[in-house]
């Protein structure tokens, strides 16, 4: 038997056409509890996924380490830009 559609609001990311992109973005819950959540959901897969393994290595957690050196070099990109064409003698 074929298996019922499913909904668009139900769609994953990766499985929704070009086309119905910007209907399945407003589908999407943009409220403070909504966006916790999807907080929330990525950090559990990214934990079930990479730290709560039984044989773990060091993939999970230097991936955490490369995302913190990235976001702190994002935050202090502007202060270092300026850095940049500063002589120093």
């Amino acid at each position: 038997m074929a298996q019922p559609p499913v909904l668009l609001k139900d769609m994953k990311l990766l499985d929704v056409k070009l086309g119905q992109l910007p209907s399945w973005v407003a589908m999407r819950d943009f409220t403070p509890g909504g966006i916790l959540g999807a907080v929330r959901r990525g950090y559990d897969r990214y934990y079930n996924k990479y730290i709560d393994v039984r044989k773990g290595g060091l993939g999970g957690v230097s991936m955490a380490l490369a995302g913190y050196v990235l976001i702190s070099y994002i935050w202090s990109y502007s202060h270092l830009k300026h850095e940049r064409r500063r002589k120093y003698h």
